[in-house]
């Protein structure tokens, strides 16, 4: 009798493995035949350079220098879906953008939501705005400024400029959304091919 029980559990683990395999196969498959994000506009890097785009991490670091000698930074990574009507993409990039200039160790950052506006690109939304005596500061005592939302709205109109003269603009915004939801769905398959892996070799 022992031996029977141990015959019918492995034949049901058999059958669940099975079953898994194959809803595997077809989550895959689906995620290629899909091409979700294939058709999307490209956008541009601009000047800016991928300094970190590592395939086990979610996030990405961009770099550039301005010929003013302007240093700028860009972090992003995806964050919670938006559900914005008819939006090409299901989640928001949020990024941090920080600007040095040449010969001051203080900074300018800005902390940014960017979103779909359905088939007309990208929308960048500024969060927060931060001056950073020193890169090194870690004082609590410096005066955090209001709100964002809070500013007159002339202000955040010019803030905004600023950072698309800095080379955060749409098309930018673009490729940043693009890139980061392209590589999302990457390490997805590439979880997916590994349960697979390790599925099929188990069945064996």
């Amino acid at each position: 009798m022992p031996r029977v029980t141990t015959v019918l559990r492995n034949t049901r683990r058999a059958i669940q493995d099975l079953d898994l395999l194959k809803v595997l196969q077809s989550e895959i498959t689906h995620e290629h035949s899909s091409n979700r994000f294939q058709d999307k506009q490209n956008g541009s890097l601009g000047d800016f350079v991928l300094d970190w785009d590592s395939p086990q991490s979610q996030d990405v670091v961009l770099r550039k220098k301005c010929e003013s000698g302007e240093e700028v930074a860009v972090s992003a990574l995806l964050g919670p879906e938006t559900f914005k009507g008819e939006s090409s993409f299901p989640r928001e990039a949020l990024m941090k953008v920080c600007i040095k200039k040449p010969g001051l160790s203080s900074i300018l950052q800005f902390d940014c939501g960017v979103s779909s506006k359905g088939d007309d690109g990208s929308e960048l939304d500024i969060h927060n705005a931060y001056y950073i005596p020193s890169s090194t500061s870690l004082d609590s005592s410096i005066y955090k400024a209001p709100s964002y939302s809070s500013l007159d709205p002339h202000l955040q109109d010019e803030l905004k400029n600023y950072l698309v003269s800095k080379g955060i603009e749409e098309s930018f915004t673009n490729f940043l959304l693009l890139h980061l939801h392209r590589k999302e769905q990457g390490q997805y398959v590439n979880w997916l091919r590994k349960l697979e892996e390790m599925v099929a070799q188990g069945d064996e």
